[in-house]
């Protein structure tokens, strides 16, 4: 059983960065791939991110693709999604997830969930 536990989201105007961060409680952190999920008002939650279990590979959604980048620090559980260059399109409560493999990008291959954190930007 792993806990996750988002926070860093907030309002920030567009061209801006925030840091999100995944902080996770339980068993074997460090075995499981961490992706980050988004969901914007009456839209599907969708893939943003994934990072290995040892943070040496990372693959990104195009939307994000050179503005965001994950990373993760086993010693402290902890997960992060730096973002960059913000634009009002990006605006969606983000999740991350942990799932046994790396690479994938569908909401069923991740076991757990957080609870979300909020990310507005604007224009």
């Amino acid at each position: 059983q792993v806990q996750l536990v988002e926070s860093g989201g907030g309002l920030v105007q567009a061209g801006g960065s925030l840091r999100l961060s995944c902080a996770a409680a339980g068993r074997a952190f460090s075995s499981y791939a961490m992706g980050w999920f988004r969901q914007a008002p009456g839209k599907e939650r969708e893939f943003v991110g994934v990072i290995n279990w040892s943070g040496g590979s990372t693959y990104y959604a195009d939307s994000v693709l050179g503005r965001f980048t994950i990373s993760r620090e086993n010693a402290k559980n902890t997960v992060y999604l730096q973002m960059n260059s913000l634009k009002p399109e990006d605006t969606a409560v983000y999740y991350c997830a942990a799932g046994r493999y790396y690479g994938l990008r569908e909401l069923g291959s991740y076991d757990y969930w957080g609870q979300g954190t909020q990310v507005t930007v604007s224009s």
